[in-house]
């Protein structure tokens, strides 16, 4: 008999399960030798957008200046800058136009954005939603694999030119793979919660990588129920006059105002107040002593924060009964010079209120929602470590310990809490008030990862004529992290090679760079809101670079809107990598890799298993 004529033996049902087994283990196997032969996502960071939402989601739009990068690694060195950029536009108007300088075709386009859309899908996983619009999916499809295409596509203009829309539309949904934000949405300007927004969105919420920032911390910590930060929170929004975003979360600050501008009238005003509107005015201060108050009862309760520097009403009674000069304000009604630190009635009433609105108010929930589950003090991602500002040193450059711990274990212990709370929150749950105390310190404390200086100096640049006294010291991290040392201390500490952070505005029009020479430190915050530079930092990293974006100011925005042009951008180049960086070259690559051993040595116990063998016919 043949040997194609012998019967075949069926598998015996335990030899069905180890045969199962083998197929879910080698299909677990192949897909970590997917993802970690994967070109490494594009990234972009960006940091302390200050509430600036409508110049976030116009600068959003236009990817931040990735495009021109990305034609220009995608294409050949021959092609010259104004190639490129002429492509650029034809990707960002999804529209076809010729330019007689560069007398480029249809069919030329249509190779040239094929290429783009093949560099940006080469050796990188499959993105969660669909990219091609089904009209032309296939022939993209056909495109891209170098396949042959119906002769029309570069002969009908009107087929031609909707092929280059798809293709564009495309190219914009691949440019940016993951965003990090390093922090603070809040304050400045009046639309933090456009921001918030937008990063929760089905569309960019799985991208996201959030760390908080001291201004988030400070509208978390209110939120939980701690009263000094309700009360601040309310100040500083009272300070820009951002009603229009109270008014959108529904805040009722009716009794507040009524009783701010009876007590605290705008011609008795007299202090360092920033708000441009006479309700504002009046609101700023009266919320200013009402928080001052409450900062006083925290302090007092949790002495081991060691924030006594900060107990201004018993000197400021001192000097109120005096009459010694040095205030420029001496308008306190509300203030028992007898007992400084107690709230009048009125005042309870009044934060009661607020308190009970900013824990109860299902819109602010809403935005806090994503921060509370997302954000973190710190996160790793391609071997770099996102903070927001620092992670607490002393003058000699070791770790600062705070609260009995430092280093990871602090920024671990801290994020633990947050997490508590936002799980108490989110839950209607009571609060431990220690815990709603650390956020107290956590957004002016001079050990906190998210603040940095040595004090916070509200009241003295409210209400003391002393300019000396308004200074608010930097700690030790900027010289720190000038260092060789404590730059290395850094990357032993969180397994990293490089330190990403914001908080601190650069100004690069004085020759400051974003990154130290050795590229380890890298300061992306460039000032993003109009009460800094108005200009702002992002950094981007793609398989073949890493480099800064010194973004155009509104004002720039605007007039290259005007002509239809791509903004003036300024790049800092800060890396190249020789071959593309894949995901195995980072931190995440290093657990996969071990995960594929553990996977390999699974499969073949499976596969010796009572004497299976794979490759037996």
């Amino acid at each position: 008999m043949s040997h194609s004529s012998k019967e075949s033996t069926p598998l015996q049902p335990n030899m069905k399960v180890r045969v199962s087994e083998v197929d879910k283990l080698s299909n677990q196997l192949l897909d970590l030798d997917l993802e970690l032969n994967s070109n490494i996502p594009t990234t972009l960071w960006i940091s302390d957008l200050h509430g600036e939402g409508d110049r976030f989601k116009s600068i959003l739009r236009g990817r931040f200046g990735m495009l021109y990068q990305t034609c220009k690694e995608a294409l050949p060195n021959t092609f010259s800058a104004e190639k490129i950029q002429y492509l650029t536009k034809i990707v960002r108007k999804q529209q076809y136009f010729l330019d007689q300088a560069i007398k480029m075709d249809m069919q030329d386009v249509i190779l040239c954005l094929v290429e783009i859309l093949k560099y940006k899908l080469t050796n990188i996983r499959p993105h969660g939603g669909e990219i091609f619009r089904p009209e032309f999916r296939d022939i993209i499809n056909r495109l891209l694999a170098g396949l042959p295409v119906p002769d029309p596509i570069f002969e009908e203009q009107i087929i031609a030119d909707r092929l280059i829309s798809h293709l564009s539309f495309a190219i914009r949904q691949i440019l940016l793979d993951r965003i990090q934000v390093l922090g603070d949405v809040f304050d400045r300007g009046d639309q933090p919660d456009k921001i918030l927004r937008i990063l929760s969105s089905h569309f960019y919420r799985d991208g996201v990588d959030y760390v908080y920032g001291n201004h988030d911390i400070l509208w978390m910590g209110a939120a939980s129920g701690n009263r000094s930060l309700v009360a601040e929170a309310m100040r500083i929004t009272c300070r820009y006059d951002h009603f229009a975003f109270l008014d959108r979360l529904r805040f009722d600050t009716s009794s507040l105002v009524e009783f701010a501008e009876r007590t605290y009238p705008v011609d008795k005003v007299t202090g360092n107040f920033k708000a441009k509107t006479d309700r504002g005015r009046s609101m700023e201060k009266a919320l200013a002593v009402i928080q001052f108050k409450l900062e006083e009862q925290t302090i007092n309760n949790f002495p081991q924060y060691d924030m006594a520097s900060r107990l201004w009403m018993d000197r400021l009674a001192g000097m109120l009964k005096s009459g010694k000069s040095g205030l420029n304000d001496t308008h306190f009604p509300t203030v028992d010079l007898e007992n400084p630190g107690q709230l009048t009635n009125e005042e309870e009433t009044i934060v009661n209120d607020l308190t009970l609105q900013f824990t109860t108010n299902m819109r602010l929930m809403r935005l806090l929602q994503f921060l509370f589950q997302k954000g973190k003090t710190y996160h790793i991602q391609n071997n770099f470590l996102n903070i927001h500002a620092l992670v607490p040193s002393t003058s000699t450059g070791y770790f600062e310990e705070f609260l009995g711990r430092k280093g990871k274990n602090l920024l671990t212990y801290i994020q633990d809490t947050i997490f508590s709370v936002g799980k108490k929150y989110l839950n209607g749950q009571p609060q431990n008030p220690e815990d709603q105390a650390l956020f107290f310190y956590l957004w002016c404390g001079p050990k906190s990862p998210f603040f940095g200086k040595h004090a916070m100096k509200t009241f003295e640049r409210y209400f003391l004529i002393d300019k000396k006294s308004h200074v608010e010291r930097s700690l030790h991290w900027k010289d720190n992290m000038q260092t060789i040392s404590f730059k290395k201390k850094m990357q032993e500490e969180f397994g990293v090679q490089r330190v990403i952070f914001g908080h601190t505005p650069v100004d690069y029009k004085k020759g400051v760079h974003m990154a130290s020479e050795d590229g380890v430190a890298i300061n992306v915050d460039g000032g993003f809101a109009a009460a800094y530079y108005n200009r702002g930092h992002s950094l981007v990293h793609t398989p073949h670079q890493l480099y800064g974006i010194i973004l155009p100011t509104p004002d720039e925005i605007k007039e290259a809107e005007r002509k239809l042009e791509s903004a003036p951008l300024d790049i800092e180049l800060i890396d190249e990598f020789r071959h593309p960086m894949k995901i195995k070259d980072t931190i995440a690559g290093k657990r996969m890799k071990e995960q594929r051993d553990e996977i390999m040595q699974k499969l073949m116990e499976c596969a010796q298993h009572n004497g299976y063998h794979p490759t037996q016919s």
